[in-house]
């Protein structure tokens, strides 16, 4: 997750600092006969709108988070059901054991009969 904001930070930063650049060179000829070259270099920003960026990445930060409850939700579920399940075991074996005691007691008294 720490990756994904990173690449965004990074992708939103380099769309923000591209400019684009032009570059004009004018030729004008003077009464005199003279020739005067000028040149001429603009920049223009790229046409990014930022708010719509920001909105973007708020929207993607919102559904993360939901997703992190969701996640958190579902292993508290699950750890419920481990839970339930451990003592349901518990259960089964404790009354395992006192068959299996039983049995040995049946198999006692009948060796003592013989």
């Amino acid at each position: 997750m720490k990756t994904f904001f990173l690449a965004a930070g990074f992708i939103s930063l380099s769309v923000i600092a591209c400019k684009k650049s032009e570059t004009k060179i004018e030729t004008t000829e003077n009464p005199d006969g003279s020739v005067t070259t000028t040149t001429i270099e603009t920049e223009k920003a790229t046409t990014v709108d930022t708010a719509k960026i920001n909105a973007t990445m708020d929207q993607a930060k919102e559904k993360l988070n939901k997703a992190g409850e969701k996640i958190d939700e579902a292993a508290d579920h699950a750890g419920e059901k481990l839970k339930k399940a451990g003592e349901d075991l518990k259960d089964v074996a404790a009354k395992g054991a006192e068959k299996v005691e039983k049995g040995a007691e049946k198999v006692k008294e009948d060796l003592k009969k013989k």
